[in-house]
Parts: C-alpha cells; sequence; structure tokens
C-alpha cells in the first residue's frame, strides 16, 4: 500500500512552518523523485476565489502543503510512489508573484533543465520547450 505521508517542505535545511503573517506570496522549490531526477518551479501559498454567494473574491490558502508539482510525469509518480521518496525543497520565498516568476526562471537556466537529462521540466515560461532546445543543440554539434 501507498504511504500518504507528505514529505515536508525543506528550507534552508529545516522543515519550513508557514505562518500566515509572514509576508511571503509565494516560493520557487525543487522537486527530488524517488529516481533521482528534478523539477524546479514555482507555487502560490494563496489564491483568490469568490465563495458562493459572496460579493467579492477573498483570499483562501492554496494547496502547497500537499503539492509536489504540475508536470505530469510528477503527478504519475506521486500515484505510484511512497511519498515520503520525495524530497520537497523551497529554493527561494517570495514576496510577489512576479518575484516568484523571476527567482523560477532563474533556478531553470542555471540548472539547465531544458538539457539535462536529470530534470523532469520540459519548458520555461511555455515559450522555451526541451525538445527545440535538445534539436538546436543536435543541429549545432553537426
Amino acid at each position: 500500500m501507498k504511504n500518504t505521508y507528505h514529505t515536508p517542505w525543506i528550507y534552508r535545511e529545516k522543515e519550513f512552518i508557514f505562518d500566515e503573517k509572514m509576508p511571503y506570496e509565494a516560493f520557487v522549490y525543487c522537486i527530488t523523485c524517488p529516481d533521482g531526477r528534478k523539477y524546479i518551479g514555482k507555487k502560490s501559498f494563496f489564491f483568490m476565489r469568490k465563495k458562493p454567494g459572496a460579493k467579492r473574491r477573498s483570499k483562501s490558502q492554496s494547496d502547497w502543503k500537499t503539492y509536489y508539482g504540475s508536470a505530469k510525469e510528477i503527478k504519475d509518480l506521486v500515484k505510484t510512489s511512497d511519498l515520503s521518496a520525495f524530497k520537497r525543497e523551497i529554493l527561494h520565498l517570495c514576496i510577489t508573484k512576479g518575484e516568484s516568476t523571476y527567482f523560477e526562471t532563474k533556478e531553470q537556466f542555471k540548472n539547465n533543465v531544458l538539457e539535462d537529462d536529470n530534470f523532469i521540466n520540459d519548458n520555461i515560461l511555455g515559450k522555451f520547450f526541451s525538445e527545440r532546445v535538445k534539436s538546436w543543440k543536435e543541429k549545432q554539434t553537426m
């Protein structure tokens, strides 16, 4: 039977405990899968939602505590793997969502996620895709 215990988020080598008084809106993370491959992404702590019957949208905490990434490959691994075999690390705590976009992109380029087969990421900002980058790189070596 699959273990449903959620691996804690680690920040600076300690378990991260979120307090709603903190000024952070989002974070950039690195998930390490049981097979050793990694994924770099970002996640918001909150989302805005209009509750039924309400006139205004209100801020609610997102599913960040149980989140393992949006890539299909990771979602499939989460369904079939022991969750305690994943490592979830926060790389940057961000005050704005824009800041999280910047640091996510910076980490993805710094770690060469589109060319390194140790990373599951297949695009950066929905503009740079691993298949195109790998194809371009092959043409350069011919």
